[in-house]
C-alpha cells in the first residue's frame, strides 16, 4: 500500500518538475554571438524586374536670358502719416503721461545709522560734489537713512552708486518708487 502511494507521489513530482523546467529561464549557452557585420557582395542585388520604363521623363526647361537692365524702383513718399484719429490718441496719451509723478525705480542708500550729525555731514559733502542729485533723509526712530538719486533703470542706479563710492564704503541699491522730473 505504501508502494502505490509512493509511486503516485513520485509521478506527480516528476510532472511538476517537467512543467517547471520548461518555464524556467535558460542559462546562457557558450556559443558565438551572432554576426552583425555588414558584408558587401561582389554583385549588387538586382531588382525583380526593370521598372525604368514606367518612370516619367521630363524635358529640361529652356534657359531664358535675363534682361540687361534691372527694373527701376519708384519710391512713393508718404503724405499725412498721422491721421486725425491717431493725432487725438497721441494727445490723450501725452496728457495722461503729464499727470504721472512717480514710477518704479531705484535709489542709492548711502547711510544707515543713528547719528544725525554724520548724516548731515555726508549729505553736505555729496550735494556739494553733485548738486543735481536729489537727496532724501528718512528718520524712523532711532534710525536715519540717507538716500541719493531718482534712477529709473538699474544701470543708471549702478552708475550713480559708482560715483558715490568715494564718499561711502558700501552703498546699496534699493528698489522703490521714484519721483519723475517734469521740468519742460
Amino acid at each position: 500500500m505504501n508502494r502505490p502511494l509512493l509511486n503516485s507521489l513520485l509521478a506527480s513530482l516528476l510532472f511538476v518538475m517537467a512543467a517547471c523546467a520548461s518555464t524556467a529561464q535558460q542559462a546562457p549557452q557558450a556559443s558565438a554571438p551572432p554576426d552583425t557585420a555588414v558584408r558587401k557582395s561582389a554583385t549588387p542585388p538586382m531588382p525583380a524586374e526593370d521598372v525604368t520604363k514606367y518612370r516619367p521623363v521630363f524635358a529640361a526647361p529652356k534657359a531664358t536670358p535675363l534682361p540687361a537692365t534691372a527694373p527701376v524702383k519708384t519710391t512713393v513718399l508718404p503724405t499725412n502719416q498721422v491721421n486725425t484719429q491717431m493725432e487725438q490718441r497721441l494727445r490723450d496719451q501725452a496728457y495722461t503721461n503729464q499727470n504721472v509723478k512717480y514710477a518704479q525705480g531705484y535709489r542709492v542708500l548711502v547711510y544707515f545709522g543713528t547719528e544725525r550729525d554724520k548724516v548731515m555731514a555726508l549729505r553736505r559733502s555729496i550735494i556739494g560734489r553733485y548738486p543735481d542729485e536729489t537727496d532724501y533723509i528718512v528718520f524712523k526712530s532711532p534710525v536715519y537713512r540717507l538716500y541719493i538719486g531718482d534712477y529709473l533703470t538699474r544701470l543708471d542706479a549702478a552708475r550713480g552708486m559708482a560715483r558715490l563710492r568715494p564718499f561711502v564704503p558700501k552703498p546699496e541699491l534699493e528698489p522703490t518708487q521714484v519721483l519723475l522730473n517734469k521740468n519742460p
